[in-house]
């Protein structure tokens, strides 16, 4: 396993897992140059989870049940891979919500919330 360079370790990015394509450019709008978003549908897109780590957090559609599981997911970040980066989390219902709080992912938002709060994650996560 090669070890990451201080480059890749001070890179700004985050993953966002959707097929939600409208819903990435609205993202994609507001995130500033010196930044990059990369949107999956697995977590085998983002690498090994010594590659995972490289991103900032993660945005994960609750509503995205027949492209992947949602739990499945955040059990593997937390569970299998052990993986404390934030997973902010939009759409689903009560119910999904819940299940992923008790599966310890961490905030929760609308669909519309997302694009509005997404740059004061980029600023928070921007060190």
């Amino acid at each position: 396993m090669a070890a990451p360079t201080i480059a890749a370790r001070l890179t700004r990015r985050f993953l966002v897992m959707t097929t939600d394509v409208a819903l990435c450019e609205r993202l994609k709008a507001e995130v500033p140059s010196g930044w990059e978003m990369v949107a999956i549908t697995s977590l085998d897109e983002a690498g090994d989870w010594n590659e995972i780590l490289l991103y900032r957090f993660l945005l994960l559609d609750l509503d995205e049940v027949e492209a992947f599981d949602p739990i499945d997911v955040i059990r593997t970040l937390r569970m299998e891979y052990l993986l404390q980066i934030a997973v902010l989390c939009f759409g689903g219902d009560a119910a999904m919500q819940d299940e992923m709080r008790m599966a310890r992912a961490d905030r929760f938002y609308s669909r519309e919330e997302i694009v509005a709060v997404l740059p004061r994650f980029l600023a928070q996560y921007a060190w």
